[in-house]
């Protein structure tokens, strides 16, 4: 607590002094003994007890022979939290300074002469102060307006000790109010850490089901591999077949064609007997060349590849039903295929 720095912004040292010396809890000034927490606020002990027992409604008070286990509490002022052993808040430092402080602050306030309007006064009386408290109304007064004034049939009591009731009043309410929000802390803390426990689920999750898909991804591509390429084996031996085929065929038609050239010149010799040296030959090469036309040939639908046709259509349903089960669904989906394989096996023996 800076002192120095607060008294000299403003131009009342002891005004603001009184300031810095009241407690948030019962808004009154320091009643000794003043404890200081860790976050370095002070708080009269008793307050702090008060907040301390509303925090921890089932921690033993000081004396008990039952073990305690500490407890906790929040800083009025900063919300800050307080972890207590086993001592509760008499295990907390006294603030020595501040209780010097109230001392001086008291001997000053004494040997200082009482002002003129330091004290409230009456409206309708205005030499009179304000000394007691109508009970009817709920308002504080003066003795005149008891005796001659307008409540004067009203019921008064004296305003000290409605004061303190009141008072004690607006420290329980402090109490249970600091208490409420420790409660409301307690379930925001519980909220945050569900939070993170559902990202870091959904995270998890997220992962097996893109590892599943990443599984389906490299069996679709080594089936697709697969296949291709046992089309394409059968696209190279059908392919190497025909080839041959018309290597054999073109090699035909090129000894046919000389066949034919020989047998045009030979059809030009003038001469019959030269002719006729060749001719006989030339016929029989021209009558085992027509024979040799007889090669194999390609069967119909040959080029066919119809048989490697997929029916994928009840994959693509089962892909696009895929979707989020629990365990008992797909233990019946299990169940249920086993009587199946069950029932068709019997079925099969049943036939034999």
């Amino acid at each position: 607590m800076d002192y120095k720095s607060s008294l000299i912004q403003d131009g009342n040292p002891m005004e603001n002094l009184e300031k810095q010396l009241i407690c948030p809890i019962c808004l009154e000034m320091f009643t000794k003994p003043v404890v200081i927490l860790p976050c370095q606020h002070n708080l009269c002990r008793k307050c702090a007890n008060d907040i301390f027992q509303a925090s921890n409604p089932y921690w033993t008070s000081r004396g008990s022979s039952v073990s305690m286990s500490g407890g906790r509490f929040r800083c009025p002022t900063c919300r800050h939290e307080v972890i207590m052993d086993r001592h509760g808040v008499y295990g907390l430092q006294r603030n020595l300074l501040v209780e010097n402080i109230i001392d001086i602050y008291k001997q000053e306030c004494s040997s200082r002469p009482l002002q003129k309007g330091s004290h409230p006064m009456c409206k309708e009386h205005e030499d009179e102060k304000i000394n007691i408290y109508c009970l009817t109304c709920e308002m504080p007064t003066c003795s005149m307006c008891k005796v001659f004034g307008v409540h004067k049939a009203c019921e008064v009591a004296p305003l000290q000790s409605v004061f303190q009731g009141q008072k004690t009043e607006l420290n329980n309410c402090i109490s249970m109010l600091v208490a409420g929000n420790d409660r409301v802390q307690t379930i925001i803390t519980q909220l945050e850490e569900s939070r993170r426990v559902t990202k870091e689920n959904s995270h998890q999750v997220k992962e097996e089901l893109s590892q599943k898909f990443d599984t389906l991804y490299v069996i679709l591509d080594e089936k697709k591999s697969e296949l291709l390429q046992r089309i394409t084996q059968e696209q190279e031996e059908k392919l190497s077949f025909i080839e041959a085929l018309i290597q054999q065929y073109q090699e035909q038609l090129d000894k046919s064609t000389k066949l034919v050239e020989t047998a045009i010149q030979s059809l030009d010799e003038p001469g019959g007997a030269t002719f006729l040296l060749t001719a006989k030959q030339l016929i029989k090469s021209i009558v085992e060349a027509s024979k040799g036309c007889q090669l194999g040939k390609t069967e119909q639908g040959f080029e066919n590849m119809d048989c490697f046709t997929l029916d994928l259509e009840y994959i693509a349903d089962a892909l696009r039903a895929i979707d989020f089960g629990t365990d008992e669904e797909e233990e019946e989906f299990i169940e249920e295929d086993q009587e199946e394989e069950e029932s068709t096996e019997g079925k099969e023996e049943g036939r034999q």
